[in-house]
């Protein structure tokens, strides 16, 4: 049995302000330090970024794969060194961060940080290296690829959540074992996807497809994995995950988040 990382040793169950706390008066200031810094002071003890690479191989924490949409600035990341795609301001005020400024500035912060290209695996790699943090990250990606090549380069000190290929296999093997008599067997088909990854970050819902249910936490949880569902901003949708078994949230609203795990006596920070 495979000791348990130190990414699990904060509070439980798992509140993450997702691209931080970018509510309130920093409202549209997603993936920033502010965002990032405010969630902390408030009390998170768990973050969820994203991030790409620059054209001269700097791990931006970024959400899009353009400045378009957050920034005053245009133009795709990959195309732009980073000090220039520093110059942009997310909501007209805030710069961009490197991945070693959030890293360096919360060292006391478990981060869940979302690979959003191949390029920029190597040089996440190299900051949790240059920084230390392999104990406290998590590397999260949709493409089994991109989690391969991060798992080879960190080893046994990288903690990695599902890309969606294991995530297909862990709710295939959920569905499966739902069914009645001999027919529950199947799960163990070895045609079923492999499940790769520490734990399982999630969407409650993929379109009308219930992705979470109770079903797939068993299954989970048999194989010693936590479950955390993104991104959940309802109160009462908090409450019934969590009444069913889910381990963690993810969320924009991290207010909403807070006060209800303080409410029902969960809240650690």
């Amino acid at each position: 049995m495979q000791p348990v990382h130190p990414y699990f040793d904060g509070p439980y169950p798992r509140a993450y302000a997702h691209r931080g706390w970018h509510i309130d008066e920093l409202a549209g200031c997603e993936n920033t330090l502010a965002a990032f810094r405010r969630a902390v002071d408030e009390g998170f003890s768990y973050l969820e970024l994203d991030v790409h690479a620059s054209a001269d191989g700097v791990a931006m924490v970024h959400h899009d794969r353009t400045l378009d949409r957050a920034t005053d600035g245009r133009g795709a990341l990959a195309r732009m060194p980073a000090t220039e795609i520093e110059r942009a301001r997310v909501s007209g005020r805030e710069p961009i961060p490197r991945l070693e400024q959030v890293l360096t500035e919360l060292p006391d912060t478990r981060i869940t940080i979302e690979l959003k290209s191949d390029a920029v695996v190597l040089p996440t790699l190299a900051v949790l290296e240059r920084t230390n943090a392999w104990d406290r990250v998590c590397i999260g990606g949709y493409n089994e690829r991109w989690l391969r090549r991060a798992r080879a380069g960190g080893g046994d000190r990288l903690l990695t959540s599902m890309a969606q290929t294991s995530a297909f296999g862990l709710r295939s093997r959920a569905w499966l074992e739902a069914l009645p008599g001999p027919l529950g067997a199947l799960s163990g088909l070895p045609v079923l996807p492999p499940v790769h990854g520490g734990l399982a970050q999630l969407p409650h819902h993929f379109g009308a497809l219930r992705v979470v249910d109770s079903d797939l936490l068993r299954v989970a949880h048999a194989s010693a994995r936590e479950v955390h569902v993104w991104t959940v901003n309802d109160r009462a949708e908090m409450g019934q995950l969590l009444d069913l078994g889910a381990d963690g949230l993810i969320s924009d609203r991290p207010d909403l988040l807070r006060d209800l795990l303080h409410d029902r006596g969960e809240w650690a920070a």
